[in-house]
């Protein structure tokens, strides 16, 4: 019978160690405890979640900048396309075609004759 009351005393000692201490935490010795050791799956499981939230919201945060990158240069590029489109306005009028001709100096002449259909 004493051995059995060793046993039982042992068991005792085994439930009192199974405190939590912070001195464990530290030098590692909790995560060999019964407890921690059946919870390893599911701890692990928290840890995956916890880098694939990470790596989410670093995606994410990317994805804003890049964004906000992209509508940045298509801010830059209408202005660019109203620019051009305005000097395209301006070369192609009918009195700033004539100076050019004249400034290029081209033997090129208006014609004073109205434009004629042809007919089939």
């Amino acid at each position: 019978m004493e051995k059995e009351k060793k046993n039982i005393e042992f068991d005792e000692k085994q439930e009192e160690e199974e405190k939590f201490s912070f001195r464990e935490l530290i030098d590692g010795s909790i995560l060999n405890r019964r407890f921690i050791a059946k919870q390893r799956r599911f701890i692990l499981l928290l840890v995956l979640i916890a880098f694939l939230s990470i790596a989410n919201r670093n995606h994410a945060e990317k994805m804003v900048i890049m964004g906000d990158k992209l509508q940045n240069e298509v801010k830059e590029m209408r202005s660019h396309s109203i620019s051009v489109s305005s000097e395209l306005m301006r070369v192609s009028r009918e009195s700033e075609v004539i100076r050019m001709v004249k400034q290029n100096g081209m033997d090129l002449e208006e014609s004073l004759d109205p434009p004629k259909k042809l007919y089939r």
